[in-house]
């Protein structure tokens, strides 16, 4: 038994480092993504685009060694939950890398545009889109619930800064030489919203794996809907 708990706790801890890896490679494709779109640099949007097939491959790896453990580990309870979060947090993950690749090869398409005048609230957006997912991973790391839940309610500011944003754009298309340029910067604001909406799908898998309930959360509720980890922790001290 000793002997079993040890091989799955090494590969617990390989799953959950491959996950800090790749969650560290979408960040840095976030952040470059943004950066070549503020600079104009056609050249590191490129860089983005192709660093995303190491992000596929990491996605995968991680998808076949969580398979691997419920083949031949057999985990239950909190052990299973891990496992079945790393896999949802991997393609999550992926699909985050996506997002960012994405507005690489905006910044590809608008080599050949006039300069733009104003991003508006796009890297605002970026960095609070690139926090929920870094806070989404530490809550993660940590089993924070309360974590997640807190990030959780950070999603709205970034729908709030892309509706302005679309507003924004669509007042200046009536400049028939703005339409093309407003238009990618509404399709930049599109992948970093959709970014948010995924670190609040890892935000829910979090809690799930940390207080085994699954649950899809409403952002307009002003108290977690599980029972808090201090909560639990007084309960069980009153009895």
């Amino acid at each position: 038994m000793t002997q079993y708990r040890t091989v799955l706790t090494k590969d617990l801890n390989k799953l959950r480092n491959d996950i800090l890896r790749l969650s560290s490679m979408v960040d840095e494709a976030i952040e470059k993504a943004m950066l070549a779109l503020q600079t104009r640099d056609v050249l590191l949007a490129t860089q983005v685009v192709q660093g995303d097939t190491a992000v596929n491959e990491l996605r995968y790896q991680i998808e076949s060694d969580a398979m691997r453990i419920l083949a031949t580990q057999f985990p239950a309870a909190s052990d299973l939950r891990a496992v079945l979060t790393g896999l949802h947090l991997s393609n999550e993950l992926e699909r985050i890398g996506d997002h960012a690749a994405g507005i690489a090869r905006l910044v590809e398409r608008m080599e050949e545009e006039e300069a733009v005048d104003s991003l508006h609230k796009l890297p605002k957006m970026s960095k609070r889109a690139r926090k929920m997912v870094q806070e989404g991973i530490q809550a993660y790391v940590n089993c924070d619930p309360e974590q997640a839940w807190t990030m959780i309610k950070r999603d709205d500011k970034i729908d709030k800064q892309y509706n302005k944003l679309v507003r924004e754009a669509l007042e200046e298309m009536r400049d028939d030489s703005y339409i093309q340029r407003a238009t990618y910067l509404i399709w930049v604001g599109h992948n970093l919203e959709r970014i948010g909406d995924r670190a609040t799908n890892i935000a829910e898998r979090v809690i799930f794996m940390c207080t085994g309930e699954y649950i899809e959360i409403m952002t307009d509720l002003e108290d977690p809907p599980f029972v808090s980890q201090a909560a639990s922790s007084a309960a069980k001290e009153e009895t």
